[in-house]
Protein backbone atom coordinates (compact mmCIF):
# COMPACT_ATOMS: atom_id res chain seq x y z
CA UNK A 1 0.00 0.00 0.00
CA UNK A 2 2.42 2.74 -1.40
CA UNK A 3 1.46 6.59 -2.61
CA UNK A 4 3.94 9.03 -3.67
CA UNK A 5 4.35 12.34 -2.95
CA UNK A 6 5.92 15.21 -4.55
CA UNK A 7 6.53 18.33 -2.46
CA UNK A 8 7.63 21.92 -3.71
CA UNK A 9 10.85 22.89 -1.30
CA UNK A 10 9.85 26.53 -1.43
CA UNK A 11 9.95 26.74 2.21
CA UNK A 12 8.84 24.81 4.85
CA UNK A 13 4.68 25.62 4.37
CA UNK A 14 4.10 22.73 1.43
CA UNK A 15 5.65 19.89 2.96
CA UNK A 16 3.73 20.98 6.99
CA UNK A 17 1.08 20.81 4.52
CA UNK A 18 2.03 17.59 3.08
CA UNK A 19 3.00 15.91 5.68
CA UNK A 20 -0.54 16.99 7.22
CA UNK A 21 -2.19 14.93 5.01
CA UNK A 22 0.40 12.12 5.01
CA UNK A 23 -0.38 11.36 9.05
CA UNK A 24 -4.43 11.91 8.32
CA UNK A 25 -4.25 9.43 5.56
CA UNK A 26 -1.89 7.14 7.67
CA UNK A 27 -4.32 7.15 10.61
CA UNK A 28 -6.79 6.13 8.40
CA UNK A 29 -4.71 3.54 6.52
CA UNK A 30 -1.93 2.32 8.57
CA UNK A 31 -0.41 -0.01 6.37
CA UNK A 32 -0.13 3.02 3.92
CA UNK A 33 3.48 4.00 3.30
CA UNK A 34 4.66 6.69 1.04
CA UNK A 35 7.93 7.89 -1.59
CA UNK A 36 8.70 11.41 -0.78
CA UNK A 37 10.14 13.19 -3.17
CA UNK A 38 11.46 16.52 -2.64
CA UNK A 39 14.19 18.88 -1.29
CA UNK A 40 12.68 19.64 1.81
CA UNK A 41 15.11 18.11 4.65
CA UNK A 42 14.52 14.66 5.96
CA UNK A 43 13.96 15.31 9.25
CA UNK A 44 11.34 17.53 8.75
CA UNK A 45 9.43 14.57 7.95
CA UNK A 46 11.01 12.36 10.60
CA UNK A 47 9.82 14.92 12.50
CA UNK A 48 6.00 15.42 11.38
CA UNK A 49 5.35 11.99 10.31
CA UNK A 50 4.59 8.71 12.50
CA UNK A 51 4.13 6.27 9.54
CA UNK A 52 6.83 4.63 7.70
CA UNK A 53 7.96 6.36 4.25
CA UNK A 54 11.37 6.64 1.38
CA UNK A 55 12.77 9.84 1.40
CA UNK A 56 14.22 10.92 -2.31
CA UNK A 57 16.35 14.20 -2.86
CA UNK A 58 14.29 15.47 -6.21
CA UNK A 59 13.83 19.28 -6.99
CA UNK A 60 10.36 19.16 -8.25
CA UNK A 61 10.12 22.43 -8.99
CA UNK A 62 11.98 25.84 -8.78
CA UNK A 63 8.99 28.28 -6.78
CA UNK A 64 10.94 31.73 -6.57
CA UNK A 65 14.43 32.27 -5.77
CA UNK A 66 14.82 34.06 -2.37
CA UNK A 67 17.38 36.58 -2.10
CA UNK A 68 15.36 37.27 2.05
CA UNK A 69 12.01 35.83 3.57
CA UNK A 70 10.23 38.85 2.12
CA UNK A 71 12.62 39.17 -1.17
CA UNK A 72 12.82 37.27 -4.43
CA UNK A 73 15.19 37.19 -7.65
CA UNK A 74 13.30 37.15 -10.29
CA UNK A 75 16.29 36.89 -12.75
CA UNK A 76 17.75 34.19 -11.31
CA UNK A 77 14.70 32.36 -11.25
CA UNK A 78 13.97 32.94 -14.97
CA UNK A 79 17.63 31.26 -15.17
CA UNK A 80 16.89 28.07 -13.30
CA UNK A 81 13.24 28.01 -15.25
CA UNK A 82 15.33 27.74 -17.91
CA UNK A 83 17.34 24.90 -16.67
CA UNK A 84 14.65 23.34 -15.06
CA UNK A 85 11.79 23.29 -18.51
CA UNK A 86 10.83 21.31 -20.83
CA UNK A 87 11.32 17.98 -18.21
CA UNK A 88 14.19 16.21 -18.68
CA UNK A 89 12.82 12.87 -20.22
CA UNK A 90 15.19 10.42 -18.89
CA UNK A 91 14.94 11.97 -15.34
CA UNK A 92 11.18 11.48 -15.73
CA UNK A 93 10.95 8.25 -16.78
CA UNK A 94 13.84 7.43 -13.78
CA UNK A 95 11.72 8.81 -11.59
CA UNK A 96 8.50 6.68 -13.14
CA UNK A 97 10.07 3.62 -12.40
CA UNK A 98 10.18 4.49 -8.58
CA UNK A 99 6.60 5.24 -8.48
CA UNK A 100 5.03 2.59 -10.58
CA UNK A 101 4.20 0.38 -7.89
CA UNK A 102 2.12 3.57 -6.03
CA UNK A 103 -1.24 3.86 -6.06
CA UNK A 104 -1.52 7.67 -6.02
CA UNK A 105 0.88 10.45 -6.70
CA UNK A 106 0.36 13.56 -4.82
CA UNK A 107 1.75 16.77 -5.57
CA UNK A 108 2.00 19.69 -3.43
CA UNK A 109 2.62 22.26 -6.38
CA UNK A 110 5.66 20.09 -7.63
CA UNK A 111 4.46 19.73 -11.50
CA UNK A 112 7.32 17.35 -12.00
CA UNK A 113 5.21 14.64 -10.23
CA UNK A 114 2.40 15.15 -12.53
CA UNK A 115 4.85 14.46 -15.33
CA UNK A 116 6.32 11.58 -13.60
CA UNK A 117 2.77 10.26 -12.48
CA UNK A 118 1.65 10.45 -16.18
CA UNK A 119 4.72 8.53 -17.58
CA UNK A 120 4.48 6.27 -14.88
CA UNK A 121 0.62 5.09 -15.81
CA UNK A 122 -0.01 5.77 -12.19
CA UNK A 123 -3.40 8.51 -10.93
CA UNK A 124 -2.02 12.06 -9.92
CA UNK A 125 -3.37 14.64 -7.47
CA UNK A 126 -2.79 18.18 -7.68
CA UNK A 127 -3.01 19.97 -3.85
CA UNK A 128 -2.71 23.46 -4.16
CA UNK A 129 -3.69 26.91 -3.15
CA UNK A 130 -1.93 28.31 -5.81
CA UNK A 131 0.18 27.11 -8.50
CA UNK A 132 3.13 28.73 -9.79
CA UNK A 133 1.73 29.60 -13.28
CA UNK A 134 -0.30 31.88 -11.43
CA UNK A 135 1.78 33.15 -9.04
CA UNK A 136 4.45 33.99 -12.33
CA UNK A 137 1.81 35.89 -14.14
CA UNK A 138 2.19 38.66 -11.49
CA UNK A 139 5.73 39.19 -12.52
CA UNK A 140 5.26 38.88 -15.97
CA UNK A 141 4.76 42.31 -17.30
CA UNK A 142 7.86 43.20 -16.10
CA UNK A 143 9.35 39.76 -16.65
CA UNK A 144 8.72 38.19 -20.10
CA UNK A 145 10.82 35.59 -19.44
CA UNK A 146 8.87 34.02 -17.01
CA UNK A 147 5.83 33.81 -20.21
CA UNK A 148 7.04 30.71 -22.13
CA UNK A 149 7.12 28.40 -18.63
CA UNK A 150 3.57 30.25 -17.60
CA UNK A 151 2.12 28.67 -20.43
CA UNK A 152 4.34 25.47 -19.91
CA UNK A 153 2.89 24.64 -16.11
CA UNK A 154 -0.42 25.72 -16.96
CA UNK A 155 -0.52 22.98 -19.43
CA UNK A 156 0.81 20.53 -16.57
CA UNK A 157 -0.81 21.60 -13.46
CA UNK A 158 -4.10 21.05 -15.82
CA UNK A 159 -2.85 17.60 -16.81
CA UNK A 160 -3.34 16.13 -13.32
CA UNK A 161 -6.03 13.56 -13.18
CA UNK A 162 -7.86 15.07 -9.90
CA UNK A 163 -7.24 18.52 -8.35
CA UNK A 164 -7.96 19.52 -5.11
CA UNK A 165 -7.81 23.66 -3.68
CA UNK A 166 -7.23 24.35 0.39
CA UNK A 167 -8.49 27.60 1.81
CA UNK A 168 -7.53 29.87 1.33
CA UNK A 169 -7.34 29.18 -2.17
CA UNK A 170 -5.70 31.98 -4.92
CA UNK A 171 -7.35 30.90 -8.39
CA UNK A 172 -11.16 29.79 -7.45
CA UNK A 173 -11.87 30.51 -11.52
CA UNK A 174 -9.74 26.99 -11.73
CA UNK A 175 -11.91 24.16 -11.66
CA UNK A 176 -11.29 21.79 -8.51
CA UNK A 177 -12.86 18.18 -7.60
CA UNK A 178 -12.42 19.13 -3.75
CA UNK A 179 -12.17 22.63 -2.04
CA UNK A 180 -11.54 22.48 2.00
CA UNK A 181 -11.10 24.37 4.72
CA UNK A 182 -7.45 25.18 5.84
CA UNK A 183 -4.57 21.95 6.36
CA UNK A 184 -2.42 21.68 9.01
CA UNK A 185 -0.88 19.44 10.84
CA UNK A 186 -2.59 18.44 14.36
CA UNK A 187 -0.91 19.23 17.80
CA UNK A 188 0.64 16.64 20.01
CA UNK A 189 1.71 18.07 23.39
CA UNK A 190 -0.66 20.20 25.73
CA UNK A 191 -0.14 24.02 25.67
CA UNK A 192 0.52 23.80 29.24
CA UNK A 193 3.24 21.26 29.27
CA UNK A 194 5.29 23.22 26.31
CA UNK A 195 4.96 26.21 28.40
CA UNK A 196 6.89 24.29 31.46
CA UNK A 197 9.71 22.62 28.64
CA UNK A 198 10.09 26.11 27.73
CA UNK A 199 10.23 27.84 30.74
CA UNK A 200 7.32 30.59 30.49
CA UNK A 201 5.10 31.30 32.92
CA UNK A 202 1.52 29.97 32.60
CA UNK A 203 -0.47 32.77 32.97
CA UNK A 204 2.36 35.39 31.06
CA UNK A 205 1.86 36.23 27.68
CA UNK A 206 4.17 35.13 24.35
CA UNK A 207 4.30 35.14 21.11
CA UNK A 208 6.13 33.10 18.28
CA UNK A 209 8.30 34.67 16.01
CA UNK A 210 8.72 32.85 12.14
CA UNK A 211 9.54 33.31 9.11
CA UNK A 212 8.35 30.52 7.55
CA UNK A 213 11.57 28.21 7.24
CA UNK A 214 13.40 30.44 5.22
CA UNK A 215 16.71 32.14 6.66
CA UNK A 216 16.49 35.58 7.91
CA UNK A 217 17.99 37.71 10.17
CA UNK A 218 15.91 39.50 13.13
CA UNK A 219 17.24 43.29 13.60
CA UNK A 220 15.22 43.89 16.50
CA UNK A 221 16.20 41.25 19.17
CA UNK A 222 17.71 43.95 21.72
CA UNK A 223 14.31 45.55 21.65
CA UNK A 224 12.16 42.40 22.87
CA UNK A 225 13.58 43.12 26.40
CA UNK A 226 11.26 46.00 26.26
CA UNK A 227 8.40 44.27 26.57
CA UNK A 228 9.00 42.92 30.09
CA UNK A 229 5.80 41.25 30.02
CA UNK A 230 5.75 39.57 27.56
CA UNK A 231 7.98 36.30 26.19
CA UNK A 232 8.73 35.20 22.57
CA UNK A 233 9.35 32.11 21.11
CA UNK A 234 11.86 32.21 17.87
CA UNK A 235 12.37 29.03 15.96
CA UNK A 236 15.01 29.05 13.77
CA UNK A 237 16.58 32.37 15.84
CA UNK A 238 19.42 30.14 17.27
CA UNK A 239 21.30 27.38 16.18
CA UNK A 240 20.85 26.17 19.81
CA UNK A 241 18.23 26.22 22.41
CA UNK A 242 19.03 29.35 24.39
CA UNK A 243 17.23 31.46 26.78
CA UNK A 244 18.17 35.41 26.25
CA UNK A 245 16.01 37.59 28.71
CA UNK A 246 12.12 37.23 27.85
CA UNK A 247 12.94 35.60 24.33
CA UNK A 248 13.71 31.92 24.13
CA UNK A 249 15.93 31.23 20.77
CA UNK A 250 15.58 27.82 18.92
CA UNK A 251 17.30 25.64 15.82
CA UNK A 252 14.89 25.16 13.26
CA UNK A 253 14.91 21.86 14.38
CA UNK A 254 14.41 21.62 17.54
CA UNK A 255 12.76 18.90 20.21
CA UNK A 256 9.81 20.80 20.11
CA UNK A 257 7.49 20.23 17.16
CA UNK A 258 5.88 23.67 15.69
CA UNK A 259 2.26 23.35 15.83
CA UNK A 260 2.87 22.32 19.57
CA UNK A 261 4.79 25.66 19.78
CA UNK A 262 2.28 28.28 18.12
CA UNK A 263 -0.62 26.23 19.83
CA UNK A 264 1.30 27.34 23.31
CA UNK A 265 1.80 30.89 22.51
CA UNK A 266 -0.90 33.91 22.34
CA UNK A 267 -0.29 34.68 19.18
CA UNK A 268 2.00 34.76 16.27
CA UNK A 269 4.02 37.49 14.23
CA UNK A 270 6.10 36.92 11.29
CA UNK A 271 6.08 36.59 7.44
CA UNK A 272 2.48 35.59 5.82
CA UNK A 273 2.50 32.38 4.60
CA UNK A 274 0.11 29.40 4.22
CA UNK A 275 1.46 26.99 7.06
CA UNK A 276 1.79 29.84 9.73
CA UNK A 277 -1.69 30.61 8.72
CA UNK A 278 -3.51 27.81 8.49
CA UNK A 279 -1.30 26.65 11.81
CA UNK A 280 -2.66 29.83 13.17
CA UNK A 281 -6.24 29.36 12.03
CA UNK A 282 -6.74 25.67 13.84
CA UNK A 283 -5.03 27.04 17.20
CA UNK A 284 -7.22 30.21 16.57
CA UNK A 285 -4.64 32.45 17.30
CA UNK A 286 -4.35 36.09 15.76
CA UNK A 287 -1.73 36.84 13.28
CA UNK A 288 0.83 40.09 13.21
CA UNK A 289 1.32 39.08 9.80
CA UNK A 290 4.46 40.65 7.36
CA UNK A 291 3.20 40.62 3.15
CA UNK A 292 5.56 39.98 0.80
CA UNK A 293 4.96 43.21 -1.65
CA UNK A 294 4.82 41.40 -4.77
CA UNK A 295 3.59 38.16 -4.16
CA UNK A 296 0.41 37.31 -5.18
CA UNK A 297 -0.51 34.79 -2.68
CA UNK A 298 -0.52 37.39 0.42
CA UNK A 299 -2.97 39.53 -0.62
CA UNK A 300 -5.30 36.54 -0.42
CA UNK A 301 -3.87 35.34 2.33
CA UNK A 302 -4.64 38.43 4.16
CA UNK A 303 -8.27 38.79 3.36
CA UNK A 304 -9.10 35.77 4.87
CA UNK A 305 -7.36 36.50 7.92
CA UNK A 306 -9.14 39.36 8.13
CA UNK A 307 -12.67 38.06 7.34
CA UNK A 308 -12.67 34.38 8.89
CA UNK A 309 -9.15 34.68 12.05
CA UNK A 310 -8.19 37.59 13.71
CA UNK A 311 -4.70 39.46 13.06
CA UNK A 312 -3.60 42.78 11.97
CA UNK A 313 -1.00 43.88 8.95
CA UNK A 314 2.76 44.96 10.30
CA UNK A 315 4.08 47.06 7.42
CA UNK A 316 8.01 45.32 6.02
CA UNK A 317 9.66 48.46 7.29
CA UNK A 318 8.16 48.01 10.81
CA UNK A 319 8.48 44.51 10.89
CA UNK A 320 12.11 44.62 10.03
CA UNK A 321 13.23 48.05 12.69
CA UNK A 322 10.97 46.51 15.69
CA UNK A 323 8.47 49.22 15.32
CA UNK A 324 5.59 46.57 15.25
CA UNK A 325 6.59 46.08 18.95
CA UNK A 326 4.43 49.38 19.73
CA UNK A 327 1.00 47.27 17.76
CA UNK A 328 1.90 44.19 20.16
CA UNK A 329 -0.87 45.38 22.70
CA UNK A 330 -3.45 45.52 20.49
CA UNK A 331 -2.69 41.97 18.79
CA UNK A 332 -2.50 40.37 21.99
CA UNK A 333 -6.20 42.33 22.77
CA UNK A 334 -7.64 40.58 19.96
CA UNK A 335 -9.62 36.87 21.89
CA UNK A 336 -8.56 33.65 20.70
CA UNK A 337 -10.89 31.81 18.23
CA UNK A 338 -12.27 28.18 19.37
CA UNK A 339 -12.57 26.22 16.56
CA UNK A 340 -14.81 23.47 15.40
CA UNK A 341 -15.03 21.36 11.84
CA UNK A 342 -12.63 18.94 10.62
CA UNK A 343 -8.96 20.31 9.86
CA UNK A 344 -8.59 20.60 5.90
CA UNK A 345 -6.38 17.69 6.76
CA UNK A 346 -9.13 15.32 7.52
CA UNK A 347 -10.85 16.24 4.29
CA UNK A 348 -7.86 15.55 1.52
CA UNK A 349 -7.33 12.30 3.57
CA UNK A 350 -11.70 11.29 2.89
CA UNK A 351 -11.44 12.19 -0.81
CA UNK A 352 -7.95 10.75 -1.60
CA UNK A 353 -8.89 7.74 0.50
CA UNK A 354 -11.78 6.96 -1.95
CA UNK A 355 -9.38 7.44 -4.73
CA UNK A 356 -6.40 5.18 -3.21
CA UNK A 357 -9.51 2.41 -3.15
CA UNK A 358 -10.00 2.61 -6.85
CA UNK A 359 -6.79 2.83 -7.76
CA UNK A 360 -5.75 -0.21 -5.61
CA UNK A 361 -8.61 -2.33 -6.68
CA UNK A 362 -7.71 -1.46 -10.12
CA UNK A 363 -4.16 -2.29 -9.71
CA UNK A 364 -4.98 -5.68 -8.10
CA UNK A 365 -7.18 -6.60 -11.28
CA UNK A 366 -4.71 -5.77 -14.01
CA UNK A 367 -1.88 -7.10 -11.41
Amino acid sequence: MNLAFFISSHGFGHAARAAAVMAALHARHPALHFEIFTQVPRWFFEDSLAGPFNYHPALTDIGLVQTSPLSEDLPQTVQRLNEFLPFDEAHVSELAAQVRHCALALCDIAPLGIAVARAAGVPSVLIENFTWDWIYDGYRADTPGLQPHIDALHGVFNSADYHIQTAPACDDLRPAHLVTRPVSRSVRTPAVRIRERLGLPLQAKAVLLTMGGVEGEYNFLDRLGEQRAVYFVIPGGSDSHERRGNAVLLPHRSEFFHPDLLNACDAVVGKLGYSTLAEAYQAGIPFGYVQRPRFRESAVLAAYIQAKMRGLEIPTAHFEDGRWLSALPALLALPRIERRGPNGAAQVAEFTSELFKLSTDSLRRNG
